[in-house]
C-alpha cells in the first residue's frame, strides 16, 4: 500500500458527532454504473452509434437533463435523443432483472451498524423514483432507509445541494451534523454545498482535485466508514 493509498483510508481520529446519514445510491450502494454504462454503449450501438466508454463516463452522477446536454453537445441535436435514453433504459433493466446488480462492498455491515446506533439514514440519488425503488427491491434494500430522495423529487439536481438538503430535513438532521457518503464528482460537490461533511468512496473514476480538497476523507470502500463510525464519539 503506497503512503497515498494510506492517507485516503483514514478518516479523523475524533469529530463532532454523527446524528445521521445520507447515502448516494448508484457506485455507492449499488454496483450499478458498470451496467449502466454499458447500457448506454450498447443503446448507441442499437442506433448505429459509437459512444466510447470515456465519454460515458462524463455522465456519471449527472441528472438527466445534464446527460442530455452532454450528448447533444457531442452529437448533434438531430441524435434520436428519446429513443437513445429509452433504450438505454430497457438494457438496464433487462441487465439488473437477469441478476447482475450486486451491492458495493461494506454497504451490509455498515447498515447493521447503522441499525445498532439507531441513526437516521436516507438515500439522495439522481435516478428517477422507477428505478430507485426498483432497484432497492432487488437489491434487498427497500425498508433498509428512512428517506429516499430522488430526481422526482427535486427542481434541481447534483451538484446542486438541493437533493441533499431535502435528505437531511426528511430524517430530521441538520446537514452539519450529518455524513454524506458519495462516489461521484457531481454527489459530492452537492453534499460539501449542502453543509455535509463528505466522504468519497470512488467507485468508476478517481476523485477531482477540488473534490479531494473538499471532501471529509477518501477512502477504498464502505467498510472504512464503518470501522471509523464505530471509533467515534456518538
Amino acid at each position: 500500500m503506497t503512503d497515498r493509498t494510506r492517507a485516503e483510508t483514514s478518516l479523523p481520529a475524533r469529530t463532532t458527532p454523527i446524528r445521521g446519514v445520507v447515502f448516494d445510491m448508484d457506485g455507492l450502494l449499488l454496483d450499478s454504473e458498470t451496467l449502466a454504462m454499458d447500457a448506454l454503449e450498447e443503446a448507441a450501438r442499437d442506433l448505429g452509434h459509437d459512444m466510447p466508454l470515456s465519454f460515458c463516463r462524463r455522465m456519471i452522477g449527472v441528472p438527466a437533463d445534464g446527460c442530455r446536454k452532454l450528448v447533444r453537445e457531442e452529437y448533434g441535436a438531430d441524435f434520436p435523443m428519446e429513443r437513445f435514453f429509452q433504450l438505454q433504459e430497457e438494457h438496464l433493466r433487462r441487465y439488473v432483472d437477469t441478476g447482475r446488480l450486486v451491492l458495493k462492498e461494506g454497504v451490509e455491515p455498515l447498515l447493521e451498524l447503522l441499525d445498532e446506533l439507531q441513526l437516521p439514514r436516507a438515500i439522495a440519488t439522481s435516478s428517477s423514483r422507477y428505478r430507485a425503488d426498483h432497484h432497492l427491491k432487488l437489491a434487498g434494500l427497500d425498508g433498509r432507509f428512512d428517506a429516499v430522495v430522488t430526481r422526482d423529487d427535486v427542481t434541481r439536481g447534483k451538484p446542486d445541494p438541493e437533493p441533499y438538503l431535502k435528505a437531511a430535513e426528511r430524517i430530521g438532521v441538520a446537514p452539519e451534523d450529518g455524513l454524506a457518503l458519495e462516489d461521484s464528482h457531481s454527489g459530492a460537490l452537492a453534499a460539501y454545498a449542502a453543509g455535509f461533511r463528505v466522504v468519497v468512496v470512488p467507485d468508476l473514476l478517481p476523485p477531482s482535485e477540488d473534490v479531494r480538497e473538499k471532501a471529509f476523507a477518501v477512502v477504498e470502500s464502505l467498510l472504512h466508514v464503518r470501522d471509523w463510525l464505530r471509533r467515534v464519539d456518538m
